[in-house]
């Protein structure tokens, strides 16, 4: 019966860190386009990477919770890997020239799939220093409340990660010229607020799942990460 949960342990783990890296590598692909969402009187103008992005953090919740701090650390590290080698394909692809009768031209698979530089810094390095800082904050709850209040924990790790997460991207992309700075506080607040909202949707989604998987897996003790 043990090992039986055991296995089942590690093959959910690599369920969730194929969910992780799927929606980095796709919100790094995506992210160009912009659309607005109006929510309850209030108009966002956001990438559509945005919507792929806090998969992420719900997935190093609940790899935190079910497996602990290393685990969830191992994800972050595979998922930059996954991130930087995606740049290097795309990057390979754009120096190959499109036969004549490609359905897609050069010019336009570089105008979508084209990372600029500034972009892609602004991307990874505000990656690992939100998802570091949202598994740091995390444990600090959970060892401060001995294990009670996950609520607290998911949100309160989230909302501050992505908030610092939000910052870089911006500050970076400013700083570049690819963005006005006319632009950087309604791109912080609205970018902010979507996943602030985003956030509090996941906390019951998180307590479902644990809920279902109560009987399969035993969730790390916060005193195993002390």
């Amino acid at each position: 019966m043990g090992q039986l949960m055991n296995d089942f342990q590690e093959r959910l783990y690599l369920i969730f860190t194929g969910i992780f890296i799927a929606s980095l590598v796709a919100c790094n692909l995506i992210f160009q386009k912009f659309f607005t969402w109006n929510f309850l009187g209030l108009t966002f103008e956001l990438s559509v990477g945005i919507i792929a992005y806090p998969v992420t953090f719900l997935v190093t919740d609940l790899i935190s919770e079910l497996y602990g701090k290393k685990r969830a650390n191992q994800v972050v590290i595979s998922g930059f890997c996954a991130s930087v080698f995606t740049t290097l394909l795309i990057f390979i692809s754009m120096n190959a020239t499109a036969a004549e009768w490609s359905p897609v031209d050069s010019a336009t698979f570089n105008k979508v799939f084209g990372l600029s530089a500034p972009a892609f810094l602004a991307s990874m390095m505000a990656y690992l220093t939100a998802q570091f800082i949202d598994v740091r904050i995390f444990h600090f709850w959970k060892r401060l409340t001995k294990g009670k209040h996950l609520w607290l924990r998911n949100n309160a790790s989230t909302m501050f990660s992505q908030l610092v997460d939000t910052s870089m991207v911006l500050l970076i992309l400013c700083s570049a010229g690819a963005i006005g700075w006319e632009r950087f506080g309604s791109l912080l607040l609205m970018g902010w607020l979507f996943k602030v909202i985003v956030a509090l949707i996941d906390t019951p989604i998180i307590y479902f799942l644990l809920w279902v998987l109560k009987d399969k897996i035993r969730p790390a003790s916060y005193l195993e990460e002390k």
